[in-house]
């Protein structure tokens, strides 16, 4: 029995909740995945996992093993990854999320290069509007907008994400465009929940800061849905630059209020601080600072 193989797989179970979903990022037979799990239940003389026809849980025993088992995985990768780095590539796997629009954008943008550099780098991407939590899922990086909640976690800022406020052609003639921020009490504003207040916008100009409660028929925790919304003329929105700059280009939306400034967010990556850092997440790390950083033109 190879006990790291063993261990892999039952760390993959573990993370997927299903034998099926394991095997098939491993590449092997969910029956051979049953067995090195078996196999290590019976070596360690312990239930590992409680199993039902609808799902697979891990045991207390099992919640402690994993804790345990993943540093050594980790620690394994990197070791197979140095030997590789030997002969000029990074090698192994990155489990990584992000919010589902950016993710689907800019990020896969990010992640053409890198992995065409490194191809014996495998990334497994879960796109999510909803937030993860890294150390119980077993991810090795986060990717996320705005303010920070989740003070346990490493945070390495990678690039300033400025809010555009915007509404199409048909919302503002059919409503009028706003001529200072104030106006925007009187329009319909969707909401975006992933912003902190998000139901008061701030303004800079030179008197100061002008903040403003705002209303409308929409609220949303997802900036790309928001962002449909207003191309379909249902009201203005305060949505990070990423989701709406082709639109704005493409004059499906209008910049509106642009000699004011408003809040940014920041563009973080976030890692558990008990993981090792392998240095194939530190080079994608430092990848994504440069290609979204303000040097990048991007």
């Amino acid at each position: 029995m190879d006990k790291i193989e063993t261990m892999r797989t039952f760390s993959a179970v573990a993370q997927e909740g299903s034998f099926t979903a394991a095997a098939r990022r491993l590449g092997m037979s969910t029956k051979l995945a049953s067995k090195y799990v078996q196999q290590l239940e019976s070596k360690l003389e312990t239930q590992l996992f409680n199993r039902t026809t609808r799902s697979v849980t891990l045991t207390d025993v099992g919640t402690a093993y994993l804790e345990r088992c993943r540093p050594i995985l980790d620690q394994v990768d990197e070791l197979e990854s140095l030997v590789r780095e030997r002969q000029t590539s990074l090698a192994g796997p990155i489990r990584m999320t992000a919010p589902t629009a950016f993710g689907s954008t800019r990020l896969t943008q990010a992640l053409i290069p890198f992995m065409r550099d490194h191809t014996d780098v495998h990334i497994d991407l879960k796109l999510s509007d909803n937030r993860i939590a890294l150390v119980e899922e077993g991810f090795d990086l986060a990717i996320r907008i705005g303010a920070l909640r989740d003070s346990t976690l490493i945070a390495r800022k990678l690039a300033d994400m400025p809010l555009i406020v915007s509404a199409s052609p048909d919302y503002l003639t059919r409503h009028g465009r706003p001529k200072n921020p104030k106006a925007l009490a009187t329009h319909n504003c969707l909401i975006d929940e992933n912003q902190s207040d998000a139901m008061v916008w701030r303004f800079q100009s030179g008197r100061g800061e002008i903040a403003v409660r705002v209303s409308g028929p929409l609220r949303a925790n997802s900036p790309g849905a928001i962002a449909q919304m207003v191309e379909g003329g249902l009201g203005i929105a305060r949505s990070p630059q990423y989701v709406v700059e082709q639109a704005l280009k493409d004059g499906r939306l209008e910049h509106l209020l642009p000699e004011f400034t408003t809040e940014g967010f920041g563009l973080y990556a976030l890692y558990p601080p008990n993981r090792h850092l392998t240095a194939r997440v530190r080079s994608l790390i430092d990848h994504l600072a440069r290609f979204m950083g303000p040097e990048s033109g991007a």
